[in-house]
């Protein structure tokens, strides 16, 4: 209820309650009149047995009576009503006031609050810190627990920030597993504000221990202030600006990791609203057909020829240019559209391989994401089928972190992949945390050696000891190599000496487009011959074979 409308509410039972009043006390006025008049006569007729009162009189006090009577109880039952109304309202308004989950106050009420504190601390030449508090990984909570155990997670989150927050300090949740305070503090001190803040992750170094079940938590923090630089920001002054900039500051230290805070910066928003530019263009382009594969050169260092391409992703913005896949390949994963990205840029590239010379190979890279999928070697599968692409040509790039998400899912992937004949290679290796035991019992392939180790071999006398030990490990395990990030000659020299490798990098060229790389190949002879396509058009019994699609056990 507003406070307009409660003060009308009070208004008008105010006025029924002195109508009620009046009425009893007039009964007890008119009662006192006729009472003087009527009750002498009564008495006198009683004694001395003289003519009684006027009837009409008598009557008339007997109504007094009544009135007083219906008055009083009347005044008393508005009375009880009114306090009954009024016990009402102010429940009505705590609980739109406050979240009855954690008793904290709620979204709302915050802003009231935070507009009080500030008017209050700028009166004072004192600023307000807004801090926006997060539980990592609530949903996480939710999900093995129940929600059960995410309220009780809540409440008693809500109970050790109120533990630490100074006398006087409110707290709100904003929403969800959000929780918000503000507080006042000294401008030319703001390590008076890191200090409360710091004592809030101790406070959470302690498991919650709920229901039986004990849970690891840790919290992210977004703080900010009305002032910038000891000066007052006017636009800075409003709640919502406040929560704003600090939920930014709690999103920089969401995405540097958890458990840690942010104080508010303007380049922090410029961020902001770049990720939010790339989301939109990321979708856009994918409609739009934006993306489109690139191929780098793939040799056989030993004799110098040519064996196959890597496909790259390469994005061609209208508004932003060429924006590199190290940008645009995280946030596809986080935003739920890398699979159709990748599925777009596979089938183009598998339209483009198609024109290739049928002994060079395609390679292409896979996300974690993707591995998380039970039906993605089907799915890919299917796409070779569709595209008539000889399994035996194609190698797929699985990365180290790839292993760590689920280990026997990953498995079931390259095992299918396998038996249809595709190749599976490890990614990136000695960069992540593959295991002798998973090179073991996962049946990869390849190998391909990061090229961050590669280029420790830039010099003619510097010696990888890492890229010796790789190499001699893909020997013992009986497995091909390839070496990424192969740059100048020096490299190349080194590499050689270590025995029969594949190697790829700037020393043979930069990505190429489709078309380049059909130049490339016209040059060299290398394009598919009209009667290899014809060939391809009827595929003989061997790589029908390859592609056919798989069981639903294999995935």
């Amino acid at each position: 209820m507003s406070d307009s409308k409660q003060s009308q509410s009070l208004k008008g039972s105010a006025e029924r309650d002195l109508v009620a009043l009046g009425i009893a006390i007039a009964a007890i006025i008119l009662f006192v009149a006729t009472g003087g008049a009527v009750l002498p006569k009564a008495i006198n007729s009683i004694i001395t047995g003289a003519a009684g009162p006027d009837t009409l009189l008598v009557n008339a006090l007997l109504l007094n009576v009544v009135l007083v009577i219906f008055g009083w109880r009347r005044y008393r039952e508005l009375k009880l009503e009114i306090s009954d109304r009024r016990e009402a309202e102010n429940l009505a308004r705590k609980l739109s006031e406050t979240d009855p989950l954690t008793g904290c106050l709620n979204r709302r009420s915050m802003a009231k609050v935070t507009d009080e504190v500030r008017t209050r601390a700028n009166a004072r030449g004192l600023a307000v810190a807004y801090c926006l508090i997060d539980l990592d990984n609530f949903k996480q909570i939710n999900d093995m627990h129940g929600h059960p155990v995410g309220d009780a997670a809540l409440v008693e989150l809500a109970k050790r920030i109120n533990q630490v927050l100074p006398t006087g300090g409110t707290l709100a949740r904003i929403g969800g597993d959000e929780f918000a305070f503000v507080t006042e503090f000294d401008p030319h001190q703001p390590e008076r504000v890191d200090d409360l803040v710091i004592r809030l992750f101790e406070a959470m170094a302690l498991p919650f221990d709920l229901d039986c079940v004990t849970v690891e938590a840790t919290i992210s923090i977004g703080v900010t202030s009305d002032q910038d630089t000891c000066q007052f920001d006017a636009k800075m002054s409003c709640p919502d600006a406040l929560m704003h900039r600090a939920d930014i500051a709690m999103y920089q230290a969401k995405n540097a990791g958890k458990n840690r805070y942010f104080w508010f910066e303007p380049s922090m928003e410029s961020e902001l609203r770049f990720r939010n530019k790339l989301e939109v263009g990321i979708r856009a382009g994918l409609h739009a057909g934006e993306f489109e594969p690139f191929y780098e050169q793939q040799v056989d260092l030993e004799t110098g020829e040519l064996v196959g391409f890597e496909m790259l992703a390469r994005w061609h913005s209208p508004q932003m240019g060429l924006v590199s896949p190290e940008i645009f390949i995280p946030v596809a994963e986080e935003i739920g559209v890398i699979s159709e990205l990748s599925d777009q840029l596979i089938e183009r590239a598998l339209l483009d391989a198609h024109e290739w010379d049928d002994t060079l190979t395609l390679s292409i890279n896979v996300s974690p994401v993707q591995l998380r999928d039970p039906w993605f070697a089907q799915k890919l599968l299917k796409l070779l089928v569709k595209h008539n692409f000889p399994a035996r040509r194609l190698e797929v790039e699985v990365t180290e972190s790839c292993l760590h998400d689920n280990i026997d899912m990953v498995r079931s992937i390259i095992t299918s992949l396998r038996n249809q004949g595709v190749q599976v290679s490890l990614d990136d290796f000695g960069t992540g945390y593959s295991s002798l035991e998973q090179l073991r019992t996962l049946p990869f392939d390849r190998l391909k050696i990061d090229r961050s180790f590669v280029r420790e071999l830039s010099s003619p006398s510097a010696k990888s000891t890492i890229v010796d030990a790789i190499v001699s490990l893909g020997r013992g395990l009986d497995l091909p190599m390839t070496a990424e990030g192969i740059e100048d000659e020096i490299i190349l020299d080194q590499l050689k000496k270590l025995g029969k490798l594949k190697g790829q990098g700037f020393l043979y060229g930069q990505p190429e487009s489709a078309m380049q790389v059909r130049e490339r190949l016209s040059k060299l002879g290398q394009l598919a011959t009209s009667a290899t396509k014809q060939g391809d058009a009827q595929p003989d019994s061997r790589d029908q074979q390859a592609v056919s699609p798989p069981s639903r056990q294999a995935g």
